[in-house]
């Protein structure tokens, strides 16, 4: 197997292990065999963050980060947003690759998912997007907010649900935040829009 493979088969057994009611439900029924396409490597800055950390102390995190790690440069490495967005200094530190969806490394119509990096010391601004949406993050230190509630320390392995077009915000001090994602029930190539924006 591939690298691409062999990640795609450790995001499907982590999820499968994971005994969380929301996550089961919300990956309930999907089909995890998916046609492979042909990406070509799109690398970012935002991608160094990951080659320097250092893996996450839990067992199953730990060994998601370091399949993601191994295949960080073939992957296709993407931004949604431009500098007019929220300027050149936050899309140094911003990035993620869909690993499976509508434009992934695998092809999925039901439902998208893949990682975030975000480097330290970045605010991602109240966002939202019709698809419901499961974050997990891989590392410690991030603080997030939802329905522009005070932002809350989120932890490695805590299942961080989004339901349709609520509000939510990232931010980070000092180290970078590495997160699998999950959208489905939407269109999976929508981009955000920006709370007080119409895009």
């Amino acid at each position: 197997m591939s690298a691409v493979e062999d990640l795609l088969a450790a995001f499907r057994d982590y999820l499968l292990s994971r005994s969380d009611p929301m996550l089961r439900h919300f990956i309930e029924g999907f089909q995890w065999p998916m046609e492979e396409r042909s990406l070509a490597p799109c690398d970012l800055p935002v991608v160094a963050y990951l080659r320097e950390l250092r893996r996450p102390g839990g067992e199953a995190e730990a060994s998601l980060f370091n399949s993601l790690r191994d295949a960080a440069g073939i992957l296709h490495w993407a931004q949604t947003y431009s500098i007019t967005d929220f300027g050149a200094d936050f899309l140094e530190r911003y990035g993620w690759v869909e690993l499976f969806g509508t434009r992934g490394h695998f092809s999925s119509d039901d439902m998208a998912g893949g990682f975030l990096l975000l480097g330290p010391g970045v605010h991602y601004p109240d966002h939202h997007h019709q698809a419901e949406e499961i974050y997990i993050p891989l590392t410690d230190g991030s603080q997030w907010s939802k329905d522009a509630q005070p932002f809350l320390p989120r932890w490695s392995g805590e299942v961080i649900h989004h339901p349709s077009n609520i509000r939510h915000a990232m931010q980070t001090e000092t180290m970078p935040l590495v997160a699998l994602y999950l959208w489905r029930s939407g269109p999976l190539a929508q981009k955000s829009i920006i709370s007080g924006r119409t895009q």
